[in-house]
């Protein structure tokens, strides 16, 4: 039924237009999808007495990986990894996750992606590493820097990074096959010290001004928002903020030195 809905809003939303309702009929099925596959999995494992396991969500994500469709599954697995690293899941977090889905997928369809998040949370060990691994074969690199750009959203939540919770984002980048530089420039971001600018630019604070300089024209072209123009909303707000700290980065650095 979602498909049919959704073909028909697409159709309103662009305007009378076929290309709107087809893909308004993509977006449906796959939330027809996802829960027939949901109820599928939660199905199987009640017949076979035992309880739904990480090992059962794993293998839900390995059946959507031919598609972009596993997306949501992925953020949930990532994110309850960052909720749980400091020992408390708090309400800050969850809202920020919330507000999230609410900008990525809208405000009916999280209610499934809050389903999968508490199941993530609730069980004993998440198979970050196999996750992480096809993460790694199918997405841009600038997307899974995004993606780390989230998870410090979360860390940040409550207003503080706690050094369990960066040192579980970097174990999730050094699985994702993210640079150490890009790394260091989005920790920096949000865990903040004196060198963070030049950390933010990938860049040692002895570095000359012509290397800053340079330093700067490269993330600025590399972490450009239209890089994840592919993806939702709420990836490009992520981006424009980060293209935001990248630039408010080199500012601050000009202005120390006095940098023309």
């Amino acid at each position: 039924m979602n498909k049919w809905f959704f073909a028909l809003g697409g159709f309103f939303l662009f305007r009378g237009s076929l290309l709107g309702a087809l893909l308004g009929f993509v977006v449906g099925a796959f939330v027809d999808n996802y829960r027939r596959i949901m109820s599928n999995a939660q199905a199987q494992a009640q017949r076979e007495g035992r309880a739904f396991t990480p090992e059962d969500l794993f293998q839900y994500y390995q059946q959507q990986r031919s598609t972009a469709n596993d997306v949501p599954t992925m953020l949930m697995a990532l994110s309850a990894s960052v909720m749980r690293a400091d020992g408390k899941v708090l309400k800050s977090e969850l809202n920020y996750v919330k507000a999230f889905l609410n900008q990525q997928f809208g405000a009916q369809f999280s209610v499934q992606h809050l389903q999968t998040l508490k199941r993530f949370l609730d069980s004993g060990d998440i198979p970050l590493q196999r996750i992480c691994q096809d993460i790694r074969m199918r997405m841009q690199p600038e997307v899974r820097v995004q993606l780390l750009h989230y998870l410090y959203g979360i860390a940040k939540a409550d207003g503080h990074v706690a050094q369990s919770e960066s040192n579980v984002i970097q174990r999730i980048a050094d699985m994702m096959g993210v640079s150490n530089v890009d790394f260091e420039s989005v920790k920096n971001m949000f865990y903040r010290n004196v060198n963070s600018d030049y950390k933010v630019l990938g860049l040692d604070s002895n570095a000359t001004d012509e290397e800053v300089k340079k330093a700067y024209r490269k993330m600025a072209i590399k972490f450009h928002p239209d890089k994840v123009a592919q993806m939702g909303e709420e990836y490009q707000k992520g981006a424009k903020e980060k293209f935001q700290k990248i630039q408010d980065a080199y500012e601050a650095i000009k202005k120390e030195r006095g940098m023309k």
